[in-house]
């Protein structure tokens, strides 16, 4: 498994972007491409320095999976609850606009669609993505994530923050909605332990379960025991079981 650090300017945000890659051999065209997120106000290292990495190393090591790991802005947008939350929301728009318009186009495989995971505020991020461009991503595996994005912004609800709370935009998809068919082609995993520290994220994981339930959209909800609590041992035996999940499907 070879690391490549990279860095970029981004005009969307107006500001350099740090990112690692892990591949096989440094060669970031091969095997599936899958954008990680950082947990909240972490770093695009935090999913190396943790170990999850390491943990989907059999998968790199292959050529099956080549991990992209994004920076993130939290502490500006989704954690700056002091903050104006017009100008927060817009700069997260803005920092999806980045992820989706100029750092994804740098590794996509052309004619395939790329995979998005992320523990904590990452699988928050993972579901953003995919509930939003699934011409884009057609598999999410979200670690401890919630989908409601007034737990950050209260009672503020405007047009963006509508369009970042797929609990709020995903009931009102008509069933002809051309994005109900990518859905439902796609591979949508939801984890989420019932142990310490994981009440919120438990409760926001069964409010997707069930939204996606009734709109008949296929998807794997998992809740793991009373001992499974949020933080990194945990998200690192996760993540290697349902890479090998997708690995048995064929889609890695």
């Amino acid at each position: 498994m070879k690391e490549t650090y990279l860095k970029h300017y981004s005009r969307i945000l107006g500001r350099d972007m740090e990112l690692l890659a892990f591949s096989r051999d440094g060669d970031l065209s091969e095997g599936r491409l899958c954008l990680a997120f950082p947990p909240q106000n972490g770093r695009f290292y935090d999913f190396g320095n943790f170990g999850m990495t390491e943990a989907a190393r059999p998968w790199i090591d292959a050529g099956r999976l080549t991990v992209v790991c994004a920076d993130g802005i939290d502490g500006e947008t989704w954690s700056f609850r002091d903050g104006d939350p017009r100008a927060r929301i817009e700069l997260q728009e803005r920092w999806f606009g980045y992820v989706t318009e100029e750092l994804l186009p740098e590794f996509a495989r052309p004619g395939q669609r790329s995979m998005v995971c992320g523990c904590s505020m990452g699988g928050v991020h993972a579901g953003n993505f995919f509930f939003r461009r699934p011409d884009l991503f057609d598999c999410m595996v979200s670690l401890s994530g919630l989908f409601n994005a007034q737990y950050f912004f209260g009672d503020y609800m405007d047009d963006l923050v509508y369009a970042n709370s797929p609990v709020h935009f995903l009931p009102d998809l008509p069933e002809d909605h051309p994005w109900m068919d990518l859905y439902r082609q796609g591979k949508i995993i939801l984890c989420c332990g019932q142990g310490a520290w994981e009440a919120d994220l438990l409760a926001g994981t069964r409010d997707l379960d069930r939204v996606l339930t009734e709109k008949g959209i296929p998807h794997w909800a998992d809740y793991w025991g009373f001992d499974v609590s949020h933080d990194w041992p945990w998200w690192q035996k996760q993540l290697p079981y349902f890479l090998g999940k997708l690995e048995e499907e064929g889609r890695l």
